[in-house]
């Protein structure tokens, strides 16, 4: 059963490539934006169903509008897709939302406020400046007694 899967595999990556070079080349509805990646794509077993997985920069208002165009387009998608892979019974294609991009964008941004923050905010921290030495050793408190 192994093989299965792994046909699953190939056929989600077939499935994203020929959506992502219709979306890049020939998709008129101006609906869509140019600014749209398809990051990733789910197939069920039976190869029946599709999730494909859409990142779209820009405000709200043009991401509803992209999938709005986005899904009038699944049914020739669905047909496309099914002659280009030559597959018996092409899969519905659903398309889903990927944070992903922005998700990690926005991490990246949490991350360098951190690192800007960071010299201001330890600067009496610092473990290089030497106050391990200033503070006694349990040896010290010994010799006395």
């Amino acid at each position: 059963m192994p093989t299965d899967h792994r046909r699953a595999d190939r056929v989600a990556e077939a499935i994203r490539e020929e959506i992502a070079t219709f979306l890049a080349a020939d998709a008129k509805d101006p609906r869509i934006s140019r600014l749209t990646t398809v990051t990733g794509v789910e197939v069920t077993r039976d190869l029946r169903h599709a999730k494909v997985f859409v990142s779209v920069m820009g405000d709200e208002a043009e991401r509803a509008a992209t999938f709005e165009g986005l899904a009038s387009v699944a049914g020739h998608l669905r047909s496309r897709v099914g002659r280009a892979l030559r597959l018996r019974l092409a899969p519905g294609i659903e398309f889903r939302p990927d944070e992903s991009i922005a998700r990690a964008a926005r991490i990246e941004s949490l991350l360098a406020q951190i690192k800007d923050a960071q010299p201001d905010d330890r600067a009496g921290d610092d473990p290089d400046s030497g106050e391990a030495s200033r503070r006694p050793s349990s040896s010290d408190g010994d010799a006395d007694d």
